[in-house]
């Protein structure tokens, strides 16, 4: 196969999904995204976990497709709040809310708990599908922190929970990491390193 399709919309995942993708591109891979095949629908996301809602998705978009498919799932799991919004990070309230209402609604859920149960931490899956072979391979990774009484002053768009992550290993901000720093934590870049080796010989 010489083409790969990043099942997501989100432009920042794209960007940062395409970075980490550099090496297949080099190799001569293809790297296309929803927009580039013009398919706006999304599947339901019916997975009881994030490795399931992964599958579900590049399962979903191989076959309208035909070519291999990366997709991922991950969010926000906060253990003092039964592991909310977990599965549901990005639909907590509903699909059109905006960052700064999921933003406030978090803290909403949180207000007046103690700092040593504000543990939460970032999870994600990611999942390669190929609907010719059928195979499927995934990797995860998280990072672990707690959530700040009031999110960093800059944060970056389509992330609102890293708006609150003090992440542990630095304890700063997720937001107020450095390039250096956050390149060291970055769960979606290190998780798609060891995929991408997994992906070499499936693709090429």
């Amino acid at each position: 196969m010489s083409r790969l399709l990043i099942a997501t919309h989100n432009p920042a995942k794209i960007n940062e999904l395409k970075f980490g993708l550099k090496e297949l591109k080099m190799k001569g891979i293809e790297l296309l995204t929803l927009n580039d095949v013009r398919v706006e629908e999304e599947p339901e996301e019916t997975g009881a976990t994030f490795k399931e809602n992964s599958f579900i998705k590049a399962k979903y978009y191989a076959e309208k497709v035909g070519f291999p498919v990366l997709s991922d799932d991950g969010g926000l799991v906060i253990p003092y709040l039964n592991n909310e919004p977990g599965v549901r990070s990005s639909r907590w309230l509903g699909r059109k809310a905006t960052d700064e209402e999921l933003i406030s609604y978090t803290l909403k859920r949180l207000m007046g708990v103690p700092h040593d149960k504000r543990q939460a931490y970032l999870e994600l899956f990611l999942c390669f599908y190929d609907p010719v072979t059928k195979n499927s391979i995934f990797e995860n990774e998280r990072i672990d922190g707690h959530l700040a009484n009031k999110p960093f002053n800059k944060y970056e768009r389509g992330f609102p929970y890293r708006a609150l992550l003090v992440v542990d290993r630095f304890n700063k901000y997720y937001d107020d990491l450095t390039v250096h720093e956050h390149n060291l934590i970055n769960h979606r870049l290190i998780a798609l390193k060891r995929l991408t080796k997994k992906m070499t010989d499936l693709i090429i």
